[in-house]
């Protein structure tokens, strides 16, 4: 199962993703592409595959991506290759609600998480606390997030990121869920009811 996780920058995203990495067996993260430069604490391969603008412009060529979308004057995409390398795990993807739409439209079947602040004025602090950003990039990144929250409506779910530990609970708990859905078990089910047609 594909998993799009988005929201506004700063709501809290990837550290969720790494609670659910860490506390769930059988689910990986989606690393994606882009052109913006690496941040130190950043690891290649890992939290990103970092290249150029040129080759990412390629790669879009080819058609590459099942999406990609310039976000805060950097392009970001997700690789076919990256979402099929390995079908036996659930695959997290973070990205943007451009590529979240994208997703929706090439794979119906994708089930996509919207994660929300506790408010307005708490994403600013979180912005701001981080201080990756310069003043001018932090009032581009809020005036995104006035626009993207708008779009939760198409999502399948809304995560508020209040507390940490209660969000990254519910965002692990939609996952254990969706794999009990009968159209996720029916392959394994085999076994079990098979067990139920003997005279033993």
């Amino acid at each position: 199962m594909i998993y799009v996780i988005s929201g506004p920058s700063g709501c809290g995203k990837s550290t969720l993703i790494r609670q659910v990495l860490a506390g769930l067996e059988g689910v990986r993260f989606s690393v994606s592409h882009t052109t913006r430069e690496k941040r130190e604490a950043e690891v290649e391969g890992k939290d990103y595959y970092f290249v150029s603008q040129d080759r990412f412009l390629r790669l879009v060529e080819k058609d590459s991506f099942v999406e990609w979308a310039v976000v805060h004057g950097a392009f970001y995409g997700t690789s076919r290759r990256e979402l099929t390398k390995d079908r036996n795990q659930d695959v997290i993807l973070d990205i943007d609600v451009q590529g979240a739409a994208q997703v929706r439209k090439k794979i119906e079947t994708a089930v996509l998480i919207f994660v929300l602040p506790p408010s307005f004025r708490e994403l600013r602090k979180r912005i701001e606390k981080r201080g990756l950003d310069s003043a001018l990039a932090v009032r581009k990144r809020l005036a995104t997030a006035r626009k993207e929250v708008r779009s939760y409506t198409v999502f399948d779910y809304v995560v508020v990121n209040d507390d940490l530990e209660t969000a990254g609970r519910e965002l692990e708990s939609i996952l254990r869920c969706r794999r009990a859905r009968l159209a996720a078990r029916q392959k394994s089910l085999g076994p079990i009811l098979r067990s139920f047609r003997g005279k033993g």
